[in-house]
Parts: C-alpha cells; structure tokens; sequence
C-alpha cells in the first residue's frame, strides 16, 4: 500500500472492524465509518430502512462490510435464523446496491463471509475451489455473497473474505474460553476429533489489507491460518499455554442439549480449511500455528 487511500468500512466497533481500522490508520489510510442509525454526517445508514447515505464527494477506494448479527451468542430459534441470515442479506444488498449507482464506485469492495460455506468437512481439507456444504452454514453464506451482485456488475471488484475463528484476548471465542481454562476447567468438546480452522486477529485484519490492495484478486478467500487443528488439539495448546490441565470434557449430549442446532454445527462440526488463495498469493502470515498466536495473544 504504497499510495495513502480512503476506506470505509462498515462494522468498524466490532472486533475485526476496529483492528482494522486503527492497521489501516498506522499505514497512513484515512478511515471512514458508515455509521449506523446516524442522519447526519458523510456516511451513515440504517439497514432495517433501506436507508443509506454515502458522501459523493468524497472518493473512496475501498469498502469493507464487516456486518451481521453474533451467530453464536443464542440458541437458533427460527426467529434467530432469519434473523443472522437478513442482518447480513439486507446490510451487503443496501451497501452493493447505492456503491453500484456512483458516478466515482470505488475499485473494491471486500465483504466478510464465513468458512461456513464448505459445511462440516469432516477431516477432508477444502479451499476456494470447493463448492458449498448442506447445512444451515452453508445456507446463510451462500445468501450472504449472493447479496453482493450488484457491485459486481457494476465491476466492482468483490472479494468475499471467507473467516476462520478469529483468535483475540479482547473478543469472540478465545475471551469466552479464557476464565474456565485459567481455573483449569477446560477440556476437549465431544470427542475432539472436529477440526478448527482459526486465524490470529492481527494476520485477519494483515490479510484484508493485502486483499485490498492485490487488483486482480476477487471471489472467495480463505481467512485462516496454514494449520487447522483438532479440538483436542486445540484444548491442549491452550491449556499449555495458560499451564493449567484440561481435564473436563464437555460430551456431545450435553452440547446438543444446551445448544441445540447452534451447538451441533458450531462446536461438533468439523472445518478443516486451507487458504489456498492466501498461499498462491504469498501473503505470509506472522502466527501461522496455533502455539505462537496464543504466546502472542495470552502468553505470559
């Protein structure tokens, strides 16, 4: 990124958008955020209304969409379902449609996705070029992208970042494993053998800057780390991180009984994913294993 840039992004108060945006502002970009329920500024918008306001005036050469609701903070009510698929659906449709109608589109536009279009991979390794499971992951993905047509017969150039489980002390997965681990109550779910493709939040927000700035780069991208890892794996690495004992296993029935579909998809399914796209790129990636990205995030 040798030319400083104008990116909005969309999300930017979550975890991934604002790391991104405080890496995007140490390289000299100016950052923008759309603001939600604003009706005044340059950038605001609120989705629920099919409204949006993007300051013409203003040139923007990149726009990232980082927005949905939590997918795994509650049970999957059919109401809850509908609701993670139209948080993202109406946000990325709204966004593609009014960048599509500028005189001056921006060059790119990078939407996040999830590794949840491949479904449960068992220990088959996937990338880009595979096509998507048959499970309700695989469904809210392929609706997620679809929304995005727009901008790309516009030729806008659309990158579909396709994310791991992003590993930060600050936030999502790890922080909720973080309290049980240190009072050594931690312990492989079911019988571990479900793999995880994860990624270090410093190379996820490393890795859209770089999709950013490769001009012939579009579609999907696989946003995880070089070595996906079992959840057994995963559990000793922490608690050998941490240095305490994993000694507490949660079985699969009681994940199915407290979770229900959510628990049976996002803790007992298995995604093992290579990035593929990343590596043909060159992109490298500063914790590509699991050890030296928790040393980073918690070691002491």
């Amino acid at each position: 990124m040798d030319e400083p840039m104008n990116v909005l992004i969309s999300g930017a108060s979550g975890l991934v958008g604002s790391a991104l945006k405080t890496h995007l502002e140490s390289l000299g970009h100016r950052v923008y955020t759309l603001k939600r329920g604003r009706t005044t500024g340059s950038f605001y918008w609120n989705p629920d209304i099919e409204q949006i306001h993007l300051d013409e005036k203003i040139h923007l050469d990149a726009v990232v969409c980082l927005n949905g609701v939590n997918i795994g903070d509650q049970r999957w009510s059919p109401q809850r379902k509908k609701a993670i698929i139209e948080s993202r659906v109406r946000s990325v449709s709204l966004l593609a449609r009014d960048l599509a109608k500028r005189f001056d589109p921006p060059d790119v536009l990078i939407c996040a996705s999830a590794i949840g279009f491949y479904g449960d991979t068992g220990s088959e390794l996937k990338s880009e070029q595979d096509g998507p499971g048959k499970n309700f992951l695989s469904e809210i993905v392929t609706q997620w992208e679809g929304a995005a047509r727009p901008a790309m017969r516009r030729n806008i150039r659309t990158v579909f970042i396709r994310s791991g489980v992003v590993l930060s002390k600050e936030s999502g997965a790890l922080k909720k494993m973080l309290l049980p681990f240190k009072l050594g109550l931690g312990g492989r779910i079911g019988d571990g053998q479900q793999y995880m493709s994860w990624i270090d939040i410093e190379d996820e927000v490393r890795a859209i800057a770089f999709a950013i700035t490769q001009n012939d780069l579009e579609g999907p991208v696989n946003l995880t780390a070089p070595h996906p890892v079992t959840n057994q794996e995963f559990t000793q690495t922490l608690g050998k991180t941490l240095n305490r004992p994993t000694p507490f296993p949660m079985p699969e029935w009681a994940v199915k009984l407290l979770f229900g579909e959510m628990g049976e998809l996002l803790l007992l399914g298995s995604n093992r994913i290579d990035c593929a796209v990343l590596k043909e790129r060159g992109f490298e990636f500063s914790y590509p294993d699991l050890e030296s990205s928790l040393q980073h995030l918690i070691g002491t």
